[in-house]
């Protein structure tokens, strides 16, 4: 699943990990993105020390055998983490889902958490050049689904796409349980205070919220990649 930040990518992996024969992994690719490029983020030192520094390690262990002998493996990717110099002819092997949200409520949102995204930051650049490098390598338009559809109607959204990726869905998927997940990434002390205290999608998404200046300025940026994902939705 490949989404940029503030995507509801935290809830999905809950929803794919309450189906009970799901292996979830948050963010493989988090601590290597971070010692390639010597970002700070919030909760660096913690992340660096929790995870694997070596990409094509990382990228052996998602190719490899599933964790707990479950028959499927749920990755929770996000998309900036996949810099220049990081092999992608791997998602070859994969089933693949992009995971979209309307740039003005990512923008919103992540503002919140941390200040003056930029559009590397978000991701929806990188998301376009995966889902077009995907294309290529399958010869298929691998699904999309829209966190905006997820949110207002949970089931009907997740029964599409579990047809599309021939799985079927499981009622379980609509809810799990309130605290968090024991796979959640060190990070999740920072990011994911709202849907550890949740135990199901939070309803429909009222109206977008009111960008202004640079905010609005790289909404717009962002908007080009989104819309061209959103013509592939489920």
């Amino acid at each position: 699943m490949w989404s940029g930040p503030r995507n509801l990518s935290t809830a999905m992996m809950y929803s794919f990990a309450a189906r009970g024969d799901c292996a979830v992994w948050d963010e493989p690719f988090y601590a290597a993105y971070l010692a390639k490029t010597g970002l700070d983020h919030p909760m660096r030192r913690e992340i660096l020390a929790a995870g694997e520094h070596d990409p094509g390690k990382v990228i052996d262990a998602c190719r490899g055998d599933v964790p707990n002998g479950k028959p499927v493996f749920y990755q929770k990717h996000m998309t900036h983490h996949m810099i220049d110099g990081i092999d992608r002819t791997w998602l070859k092997d994969m089933t693949n889902i992009f995971l979209i949200r309307h740039p003005v409520r990512v923008i919103a949102s992540y503002a919140a958490k941390r200040e003056n995204p930029t559009l590397e930051d978000i991701g929806f650049r990188q998301q376009a050049e995966l889902f077009d490098l995907v294309c290529d390598l399958t010869g298929k338009v691998p699904p999309v689904v829209d966190s905006f559809d997820i949110r207002k109607s949970p089931e009907t959204t997740l029964r599409r796409l579990c047809g599309k990726i021939g799985l079927g869905f499981l009622p379980q998927m609509t809810g799990w349980p309130i605290g968090g997940h024991k796979d959640d990434g060190v990070w999740g002390a920072h990011w994911y205070g709202a849907v550890r205290t949740s135990n199901g999608f939070s309803g429909a998404e009222g109206d977008l919220p009111i960008l202004k200046g640079e905010m609005a300025s790289l909404s717009n940026s962002a908007a080009t990649y989104y819309q061209s994902m959103a013509a592939h939705l489920v």
